[in-house]
């Protein structure tokens, strides 16, 4: 009994090596252990005795595994087998069920075993504010908005939504009475859906709603397509710009007088956003409808302008000014309607 335990002991130590996977360098030197994976030109490479290394594949000469590794090519092709002893410079794939044996030239790899891609998810923020003044003055202000953006390699989209409502007591010099009147009431939800045909240029669909009770506006619907350049997407900063046509179709409903309008207009704006420090984000959008038939005195304009201040990870507090400007509003409403919003948020 003790004889077949030390045979197998032996069996064991010999045949340790045949299930290692080897690296062979170009220097001659072999390392031992278990392939990790290549990325960016480099292999990763769990060795026996170094532990985890990175070595340049223009160093290697070739190298085998025990396991089956997956391969993704340049052309976007992906092949799943065992890399056997091949030419200086090659990986050799052993054949499969499914497929021959292959030979394959480093310069021809995107990479061998990458981490899976992460899921693409939703993030944005939800922001919530609320004033109130009692005594001398009474009023009563709040505030909610939420936006939410979506990114994958090919597409990008952008939600929003945004609720504003104030309030404030007016005597009746008449009668003497006290009553609470709304001074403000607007609501507003949009987005935005992006495709990229490469890695800067995309085309576009958004769309806008908004209703505003003060200035007697009972609905905004803004469409518009078109195309846009992104000429900048890093962590801390991004500019993007449009263009392309909208069709605004507005309804203002006045002491019971309607006036309604439906243009064609150019769509031209620009979103950007930089995070100045680590607890400070600055973040503006423009967009300026000029109509076809009449681009100098009749537009509509839209734009707003933020400054988000970190409080804690998930928790900011926020300044936001926003501005929409109608060169041609109906009869005794105001051409320009400008909110500013102090609130606080919470990031997701």
């Amino acid at each position: 009994m003790r004889r077949v335990s030390l045979f197998l002991l032996i069996v064991g130590i010999l045949a340790a090596p045949a299930l290692a996977d080897v690296v062979a360098l170009k220097n001659g030197d072999r390392v031992t252990g278990t392939f990790v994976k290549i990325a960016g030109g480099k292999m990763v490479f769990n060795g026996a005795l170094t532990g985890e290394v990175s070595l340049d594949l223009a160093n290697i000469q070739t190298f085998n595994t025990a396991q089956p590794i997956t391969v993704h090519l340049k052309d976007g092709t992906v092949l799943k087998s065992r890399a056997v002893q091949g030419q200086p410079g090659q990986i050799a794939l052993a054949p499969t069920d499914v497929m021959g044996a292959q030979t394959l030239n480093f310069a021809d790899i995107a990479a061998v075993n990458p981490p899976p891609k992460p899921k693409v998810k939703w993030s944005g923020s939800i922001n919530a504010g609320f004033a109130s003044t009692h005594g001398n003055t009474f009023s009563e202000s709040g505030s909610l908005s939420f936006d939410a953006a979506r990114r994958s390699k090919i597409d990008r989209t952008t939600v929003f939504a945004r609720y504003l409502v104030s309030r404030t007591k007016e005597t009746d010099s008449v009668t003497g009475k006290t009553e609470k009147v709304t001074t403000e009431e607007s609501f507003a939800f949009g987005g935005k859906y992006d495709y990229f045909f490469s890695k800067k240029m995309y085309g576009f669909l958004n769309g806008r709603f908004k209703k505003d009770h003060i200035a007697d506006l009972d609905r905004r619907v803004i469409g518009g397509a078109g195309i846009g350049y992104q000429w900048i997407e890093e962590d801390t900063m991004n500019f993007s710009t449009d263009l392309g046509l909208s069709e605004i179709c507005e309804k203002y409903v006045t002491h019971g007088d309607v006036t309604k309008t439906d243009n064609l207009t150019v769509q031209a704006g620009y979103h950007f956003d930089w995070k100045i420090t680590d607890k400070i984000d600055f973040i503006h959008n423009l967009t300026y409808f000029p109509s076809i038939t009449d681009t100098l005195s009749d537009y509509f304009l839209t734009t707003d302008a933020e400054f988000r201040l970190a409080l804690t990870e998930s928790m900011f507090s926020s300044f936001k000014a926003i501005l929409d400007y109608d060169s041609t509003p109906a009869k005794n409403v105001g051409s320009t309607d400008t909110k500013y919003i102090l609130s606080i948020g919470w990031n997701f």
